[in-house]
């Protein structure tokens, strides 16, 4: 993939989404558009089977480009909204495991581009926010839903109403982050995580992401339903019988999955 400021690197099974713009990795609408074009890509590509997105060593993402948006009219963002939020919600929708790494800021639009993931690990030094409110908007990117969903109503609805800045160490003990790193560590600890899955049944993985993504929007009996159709699905599947057959001859966790 070809653009100026994201790019998809490969590398034995795990690609990285690769946000670079100078200075503080600020989301502009050029950056969305190419999220948009990355995570189709880490879709398609076969030898993509788990995904990282980082922002580099310094920062993860400080935000949305707030210059490019306050000159904006209220109809130049309703035409705009669904791409603002389209972008972000396309990382949610990589049909495989996907991860961020985060070091420095993960500010606003940053924050909602990290909740995007299955999990999130940060450096030490992170930085996780909604300070939308100082700015006079409210998150528009996913962030009343997403933070929501991880650290529950009151606490989303604290840090929102305030905007203020929450740690690393506070971060993880909320829900936001599932783990904390030395900031030298965050992106290679990422890494590893993706690669377990390089050798994994993918269409078992896209089932269980399935399940739990549009499960957890519905109530139960719906749930149970999704689940009951995607456990039916992956017996259609080579590699359901590589799996089973394994198992039986070898015991678990030996199987050689082609992802078929």
């Amino acid at each position: 993939m070809s653009s100026e400021f994201v790019r998809l690197e490969v590398a034995d099974g795990v690609g990285t989404i690769r946000l670079d713009r100078p200075k503080m990795n600020a989301i502009s609408f050029q950056v969305q558009d190419e999220l948009l074009a990355a995570a189709a890509e880490a879709t398609e590509r076969a030898d993509v089977r788990a995904v990282v997105v980082w922002g580099g060593e310094r920062v993860f993402a400080a935000g949305n480009d707030v210059k490019e948006m306050a000159e904006k009219s209220y109809v130049d963002m309703v035409d705009r909204g669904d791409r603002v939020q389209g972008a972000v919600t396309a990382i949610a929708r990589i049909p495989k495991p996907v991860v961020a790494a985060v070091n420095g800021y993960a500010l606003g639009g940053g924050c909602e581009l990290a909740m995007a993931a299955d999990v999130r690990f940060a450096a030490e030094d992170a930085v996780f926010g909604q300070p939308e409110v100082l700015l006079g908007i409210i998150p528009g990117a996913g962030g009343t839903q997403r933070l929501t969903r991880l650290v529950g109503p009151a606490k989303a609805k604290e840090l929102m109403f305030t905007g203020r800045f929450v740690k690393a160490d506070e971060a993880l003990s909320i829900g936001l982050v599932d783990r904390v790193f030395p900031a030298e560590e965050v992106y290679g600890a990422a890494v590893a995580w993706a690669s377990k899955f390089s050798n994994a049944a993918p269409y078992a993985l896209r089932a269980i992401k399935e399940c739990v993504d549009r499960g957890i929007e519905t109530d139960l009996e719906t749930g149970l339903g999704i689940e009951r159709q995607q456990f039916a699905s992956v017996f259609a599947t080579d590699d359901r019988s590589t799996g089973m057959q394994s198992f039986i001859e070898n015991g678990p966790g030996k199987a050689r999955f082609e992802g078929r």
